[in-house]
């Protein structure tokens, strides 16, 4: 008698062979097309908007900026919508304030909530605020290849040359599709320096503010409108730009007693590298094929290439080696050679082909047994199965916008066990019915299938409600398992489509129906089967034997359970990556020079070669390397500074070395660990598997409103000596900060007054002394970035503090006046070197605010 549920009815149905048919054709291709389409990338996207805030109050303190610019700042961030943390960063002059809005929050929407909140309240900005810089990041602005320029001849093509041709290869990288954010980082910039002389300006009368003037005033290009004459719109343009070094040599920049000042007369003209405020090298380890024993390190400039968001890592990684290559044979010399430090277009082909074939083996291992065991027609009605439920849920992994990644290939590893059981248990009870059964073939089909129509929708339902929590997990560990919330339940969720609508007609052409000769089983038993009752009967025919295997049961479990709590077992949430890069920091005490950090960096680098499975290093000091996912959520980025240092290592292929990434970063902590003394600190960063977090534990110091700074600082110190007690713990660090020398030139502003004397004037001297001052550009058509002119004393000529002292200055005009028969007549302007107008004083940098919202 035929039956009545609506489930038997689409099942006698499909017996037909035309839906079955269609869902098996459109599956397969759908799934080829999603493969093809889906972008491959080495991680889940995770939609993390940041926004960094940097505000300049010149002329106040640490403390002073807290309070009238950092306190205003944060509660005025923290009133838009979607922030979920600020921090801050407060020293002398400056505060980087940076919002981390809520996993998942549009990053558009962020972006413009930022900056309306800000310029809407531009009327509550604290007057002592100069400017402020909106700076948004985010995770499309992690480069997915970072390529190393390097020479191996650095007396011809130093880091000067390899940072002129980096320039031009950006040029040339940023028109292939699909590419975004591509920098340059390291190596010396083309700088016109004008290293003027104090003793030459003084037999001149001439100040290097006359110098800043008179760049300024005369390297101006103005557009007068358009003039009409005779019928003709003529464009009329004012004055000139200056074009060549001949042009600023002869520039005259003050006239005494008639007699002009060549700017010649008074400076030498350096045109090429500016002074170094950064270096840059990379060392090859013996496993390299450039490795030669020992040879000095070369100059490097590292090229960082970003991808734009959605689009493929692996395609655009190919198309950026080909473009590169292109270069190599048709644009740089033979001497200079590109080194890959990162190619996560590389890795994520690899652990997708990887995780792929691991795919195929776990099918084909399944299809096997289900042979040894069912046959070879029911495992290949398995079999056929398996393609449908990837395809149908590669297909919808395309169309909601997920990508392949390891995550998404690991919930189709864990979904296969899952996936074939209806097919399988299908398979199974229509071989019994068609053995055992009554009636035609389609019927006892049906009646096979209508079952254990119960079991396996609950089944389905069971495993989709296990899984579909994890699409509700907070934090940036939610989007990171989201292939797993969706992959695992859809592909369960196809696979009881397939029981039902597929495996019927597929086991109809496939199983040859058994007649019935007795109407019971079989009347021998497989030996498996008479294994398994022999093992079950002795532990079920008793009560009391089953009690204590359950109660035996209960015991196991308990004591699997608290293994974690007596450390015997390691519990984590994801198992380590095993990657072929590998980070370390250097931090060096605040006050320490660039040279100083460059040889310590040195140091270290030798040290890290011995390591047999290191390959390359490159270094970075005093400048940031290119950021990855887990330097962009701790900051890393912003490691800018003369004392602090990084390596990258670049280590043997993973198919080469026996050894994970992780046992290499034990050994390197081991190696290193030494050196964390008299105020070095060395960490060896290790990406994480999952999403990054600022580190392993991150403990945070509060206090009341009316506890002093220092009181949190000496908690903090405390807490540091705590935790370095702690087993297993190996690096411990804080935002804490050493106390830095400092010399101020203090100016006697009534004395400096009485001569026309302005602070600002000695100021700017200084710092363009020190620091440098670009006054203007030097307009050359084929620079791929305007050439700075920079006044600047030559570096023999400052390094003493009487130096800066024999500076000359001179009053302004018209501020010192003298009575006269006629009125006031403007003064003589004054004329004297900085030291009369003033003194140095010597102190201590106040440590910086860090505070957290």
């Amino acid at each position: 008698m035929p039956s009545e549920h609506p489930l038997d009815k689409v099942v006698a149905a499909a017996l037909k062979g035309g839906l079955p048919l269609l869902i098996l054709t459109l599956s397969l291709l759908a799934g080829m097309i999603a493969l093809q389409f889906t972008p491959r990338e080495e991680e889940p996207q995770i939609v993390v908007p940041m926004v960094d805030v940097l505000v300049h109050a010149p002329g106040l303190g640490a403390g002073q900026v807290e309070r009238q610019v950092t306190v205003p700042l944060e509660k005025l961030l923290a009133q838009i919508p979607g922030v979920e943390h600020v921090y801050s960063t407060t020293s002398q002059g400056f505060v980087a304030a940076t919002l981390r809005f809520h996993v998942g929050q549009d990053r558009e929407a962020s972006i413009l909530n930022t900056y309306n909140k800000l310029y809407s309240n531009q009327d509550r900005v604290p007057a002592v605020v100069s400017n402020w810089l909106v700076k948004p990041v985010e995770v499309d602005d992690v480069p997915i290849l970072m390529l190393a320029l390097w020479s191996d001849d650095p007396g011809r093509y130093g880091d000067y040359e390899l940072r002129r041709m980096a320039e031009e290869i950006t040029t040339n990288l940023q028109g292939i599709p699909l590419t975004s954010q591509i920098e340059v980082v390291g190596g010396s910039p083309r700088t016109v320096q004008i290293r003027f002389d104090p003793e030459s300006m003084g037999a001149r009368k001439t100040t290097a503010m006359d110098l800043v003037r008179a760049l300024q005033l005369s390297n101006r290009l103005q557009n007068a409108g358009l003039w009409t004459l005779n019928n003709d719109a003529i464009l009329l343009e004012s004055g000139d730009v200056l074009r060549q070094l001949s042009e600023l040599e002869t520039l005259v920049v003050n006239v005494v007693d008639g007699v002009p000042v060549y700017l010649r007369d008074v400076a030498t003209l350096v045109d090429g590298p500016g002074e170094p405020e950064h270096y840059s090298w990379i060392d090859f380890a013996p496993g390299h094929e450039d490795f030669h024993p020992g040879s000095a390190y070369r100059p490097m400039v590292a090229i960082s290439i970003a991808k734009q968001r959605g689009s493929n890592a692996v395609s655009v990684a190919a198309a950026v080696h080909q473009r590169i290559a292109e270069l190599q044979r048709q644009l740089l010399p033979a001497e200079v050679n590109v080194e890959v430090l990162r190619d996560y277009g590389q890795t994520a082909d690899e652990k997708v082909d990887n995780l792929t074939s691991s795919l195929g083996f776990a099918v084909l291992t399944v299809v096997v047994f289900i042979g040894v065991f069912l046959g070879w027609r029911a495992a290949l009605v398995v079999g056929l199965a398996v393609p449908i439920c990837y395809g149908v849920t590669l297909a919808l992994d395309l169309y909601f916008g997920y990508t392949i990644n390891r995550v998404t290939l690991f919930a189709l590893i864990l979904s296969l066990g899952l996936l074939v059981d209806d097919p399988i248990t299908g398979v199974d009870n229509i071989e019994r019915f068609l053995r055992q059964g009554q009636g035609s073939t389609a019927e006892r089909i049906v009646a096979s299938m209508a079952e254990i129509r119960i079991p396996l929708l609950m089944s389905t339902l069971t495993i989709v409600l296990a899984f579909v929590p994890l699409a509700y997990i907070t934090g940036m560990m939610g989007p990171y398992m989201a292939p797993m919330a969706f992959n695992v339940p859809v592909s369960v969720a196809v696979s009881t489509l397939v029981a039902f609508l597929v495996t019927p007609w597929l086991a109809s052409r496939l199983l040859k129906p058994i007649a019935n000769v007795g109407g019971g089983e079989v009347a021998a038993a497989p030996g498996l089967l008479r294994f398994y009752r022999g093992l079950l009967q002795p532990l079920l025919g008793n009560r009391r034997r089953a009690k204590w295997l359950l109660w035996a049961l209960l015991g196991l479990f308990l004591a699997t359970a608290v293994l974690p709590l007596f450390r015997l077992v390691p519990l984590k949430l994801l198992p380590f990556d095993n990657r072929n890069e590998v980070q370390i920091l250097i931090d060096l005490p605040e006050g320490a020079s660039l040279e100083r950090s460059a040889a310590v960096t040195e140091h270290i680098a030798q040290q890290v070669k011995q390591l047999p499975e290191v390959r390359a290093i490159a270094a970075f000091v005093g400048v940031p390397s290119p950021i990855d996912f887990n330097g962009m959520v701790r900051r890393y980025y912003q490691r800018q500074a003369p004392h602090l240092a990084e390596l990258r290592l670049t280590l043997v292929d993973k198919t080469e070395r026996l050894h994970q990434s992780h046992a290499v970063v034990l050994r390197l902590r081991q190696l290193l660990a030494p050196m964390n003394r008299d105020g070095l600190e060395v960490k060896v960063i290790e990406v994480p598997p999952g999403p990054p977090v600022l580190s392993t534990l991150v403990a945070e110091i509060y206090a009341d409103g009316l506890a002093p700074y220092s009181l949190q600082q000496q908690a903090a110190e405390t807490l540091m000596a705590r935790l370095r007690r702690e087993p297993h713990v190996v690096e411990v660090d804080s935002t804490l900060v050493a106390s830095q020398p400092r010399l101020r030139f203090v100016t006697e502003k009534q004395k400096a007054a009485l001569s026309g004397i302005a602070t600002e004037d000695i100021n700017q001297t200084l710092m363009m002394a020190n620091d440098g001052l670009v006054a203007s550009y030097l307009n050359l058509p084929r620079e791929a970035r305007p050439l700075p002119i920079e006044l600047r004393l030559a570096p023999e000529q400052r390094g003493s503090l009487h130096d800066f002292e024999r500076l000359q200055l001179k009053g302004r005009p018209g501020i010192v006046q003298q009575q006269s028969a006629t009125g006031l007549d403007s003064a003589p302007q004054p004329w004297s070197p900085s030291a009369s107008w003033g003194g140095s004083s010597r102190s201590r940098r106040t440590r910086p605010f860090f505070a957290r919202t």
